[in-house]
C-alpha cells in the first residue's frame, strides 16, 4: 500500500533538493572547515567554562565540602538550604553591606572623577595632551597587588606619605587602614585613582563625538558652559554614561583584591567584601556555601545591571 504526497510535501522535499544542488562547490567543505576550526574553542569552552558552571550549580544544592570530593555524586540534596543559610549568616550580611557601601560611593565618586578629568582633557588642558591621558591611564595597566602594596605603604600610620604630609600642616593623620571607621573609605579612594582611567578614556571618546555646532547655538541662545554641558552634553552622553556605569558597577560589586591585600578583611571585618568571603568559604573546604555564595552575587548583579538599564537607558518618545 502506497503514501499519497501532498503537493505541498512534494514542493517542500522539491525545493530542499534544489537549495542543496544550488550551493556553490566547495561549500560543504568550508563548511566542515569552519566546524573544524572551532573545535578547539568548544572543547576549552566546555571543559574550562560550560562544565565548572555546571558543576557549580550542582554544587550549590548539596552540601559538599573537601571531604567529599572522593565521591562527589554522594552528597546530600539540600535544595535551597545553602542559600537560605546566607541570609543568615552575619558575616556574608556584614560583607553584603560592606560591598554596597563600596559600590554606592566608589562608583558616582569614579564617574565623577572621570568625567571631570575627560572634560579637562577634551577643552581645558591643550598642552601635553596626550601625556596626561598616559598619566592617568597608567594606574590601570598596573598590577592591581602592585598597586595595593605601594597603598598600604602610604597610608602607613606611622611613615606613611600621607600621615607625613599632613603632619606637616599640624594634623594627626589616623590609622587609616587599622581603623573602622577610615579603612573602607582608604580602599575606595585607593579603587578611584585606580580606576577612573578607563571611565575618562570613554567619556573622552563620547565628548569628541559631540557636535560642536549644537554648543555653538546653545551659546548664541545665551546658554552658559554649565547649561550647555547639562542640556547639550549630557543628554548625547546617555549611552556613554550608561556603559560606563555598568561595567564599572560590575568590576565594584566583585571587588576583592584591595581589601584582600591591604586589609585581609578587617578591621573587625569592616573592609570584607562578598567576593572575599566566597573565597574565604571555597578555601575553607565548604564548597557548596560558596557556590551558593557566588551565585547569590551574579544575581545581584543582574538586577544592579537591569535596574541601570531601566532608569539610564534613553527612552522613546
Amino acid at each position: 500500500m502506497t503514501t499519497a504526497t501532498s503537493p505541498r510535501q512534494g514542493t517542500g522535499s522539491r525545493d530542499a533538493r534544489r537549495s542543496r544542488s544550488s550551493r556553490p562547490p566547495g561549500a560543504a567543505r568550508e563548511e566542515r572547515a569552519g566546524w573544524l576550526l572551532t573545535l578547539p574553542f568548544l572543547l576549552l569552552f566546555g571543559i574550562f567554562t560550560a562544565w565548572p558552571v555546571i558543576q557549580s550549580v550542582f554544587f550549590s544544592v548539596t552540601d559538599i565540602t573537601n571531604r567529599d570530593l572522593r565521591t562527589p555524586f554522594q552528597v546530600n540534596f539540600v535544595a535551597f538550604e545553602q542559600y537560605a543559610k546566607a541570609f543568615g549568616d552575619p558575616v556574608f550580611r556584614q560583607a553584603a553591606l560592606n560591598t554596597a557601601y563600596f559600590v554606592l560611593v566608589g562608583v558616582p565618586l569614579t564617574m565623577t572623577v572621570a568625567l571631570a578629568a575627560a572634560v579637562a582633557l577634551n577643552t581645558g588642558i591643550t598642552r601635553f595632551r596626550s601625556v596626561y591621558r598616559l598619566g592617568f591611564y597608567t594606574p590601570v595597566i598596573t598590577s592591581i597587588v602592585a598597586v595595593a602594596v605601594v597603598w598600604r605603604f602610604l597610608l602607613h600610620p606611622d611613615s606613611g606619605l600621607v600621615n607625613t604630609v599632613l603632619g606637616w600642616v599640624g594634623i594627626d593623620g589616623p590609622n587609616w587602614l587599622g581603623s573602622t571607621t577610615w579603612a573602607m573609605p582608604s580602599l575606595i579612594a585607593m579603587a578611584v585613582w585606580r580606576n577612573f582611567g578607563t571611565a575618562m578614556i570613554i567619556f573622552l571618546a563620547g565628548l569628541q563625538s559631540v557636535p560642536q555646532q549644537l554648543h555653538e547655538a546653545a551659546a548664541i541662545d545665551g546658554a552658559n558652559a554649565w547649561q550647555r554641558f547639562r542640556n547639550v552634553t549630557v543628554p548625547i552622553l546617555r549611552p556613554t554614561i550608561l556603559f560606563v556605569s555598568v561595567t564599572t558597577a560590575i568590576g565594584y560589586l566583585q571587588f576583592f583584591e584591595e581589601p584582600f591585600v591591604m586589609t585581609q578583611g578587617g578591621p573587625l571585618n569592616s573592609t570584607i567584601s562578598a567576593s572575599m568571603y566566597t573565597y574565604q568559604q571555597f578555601s575553607f573546604g565548604n564548597y557548596g556555601y560558596a557556590a551558593a555564595l557566588s551565585y547569590l552575587i551574579f544575581v545581584v548583579i543582574a538586577i544592579v545591571t537591569a535596574l541601570q538599564f531601566r532608569f539610564l537607558s534613553e527612552k522613546e518618545d
